[in-house]
């Protein structure tokens, strides 16, 4: 899921912004949250080296009484989030340029008019975001994409740790590096839809064979590499120690 981080120093504006924004992703199904929504660079920041990874940034030019504008900020981001997307969302048309003389690679530049105009800057930002990680998807990495609720989540299948089938019938726990949630399926058909990365190991675990770290062969337990333990029975001993 991408976070979403608005930097904004005038709270009516903020809080247009954070709601219309909230409506497009619970709307359009994107898999984005918002993260943090302030008026201080330093928030930003504390969440950007909290949480490292790829993010989304609409931050304003002017930030009036902080040590820093966007641009300072943006530079910033970039020192910890090179390919995260930033757009920039200012009343001062003439200050699109600043973006290429800092070299921040800014995704677009949302000049607030008025609130109509700028609620169309925002629309269009996440339409050409969602496009570019599909095309990214398609050209770099394999995602496992499953509709959990309302929202169709994309999880890197590398990053995937094992499948488990829950307590309640026809769901499944996704136990990933950055992701943990459950949907509606069966083991036997994402079995067959991963193919060989992933192994059986028990009736109730699908793993990937990628992230196992190690096998604990008297209590027949699985070490994954983030940490997590997963089961196998008897008679999967010899083909988990072939193929790992």
């Amino acid at each position: 899921m991408l976070p979403v981080y608005i930097c904004e120093d005038e709270e009516k504006t903020r809080r247009i912004q954070q709601e219309y924004l909230e409506g497009q992703i619970l709307i359009e199904g994107y898999d984005m949250e918002i993260a943090v929504c302030s008026s201080h660079p330093a928030d930003i920041l504390d969440a950007v080296k909290e949480n490292k990874g790829r993010g989304i940034y609409f931050l304003d030019v002017e930030l009036k009484g902080e040590p820093m504008d966007g641009f300072a900020l943006g530079q910033e981001i970039r020192k910890y989030d090179p390919r995260g997307f930033i757009v920039y969302v200012t009343a001062y048309e003439n200050l699109a340029f600043e973006t290429f003389r800092y070299h921040l690679e800014a995704l677009d530049y949302i000049v607030k008019e008025s609130v109509e105009k700028m609620k169309e800057g925002l629309k269009h930002s996440l339409c050409v975001i969602t496009e570019r990680m599909r095309s990214e998807q398609g050209e770099q990495r394999e995602f496992f994409s499953v509709k959990v609720m309302d929202v169709v989540k994309h999880v890197p299948v590398e990053e995937i740790m094992f499948f488990e089938a829950a307590p309640r019938t026809h769901r499944i726990v996704l136990h990933g590096v950055n992701d943990w949630f459950d949907f509606i399926g069966s083991l036997t058909e994402l079995e067959g839809q991963l193919g060989d990365r992933f192994l059986r190991t028990h009736r109730a675990y699908l793993v990937n064979v990628g992230q196992i770290a190690e096998l604990n062969l008297k209590d027949r337990e699985i070490r994954m590499k983030n940490g997590e333990r997963c089961l196998f029975s008897k008679n999967m001993k010899g083909a988990l120690l072939k193929r790992i």
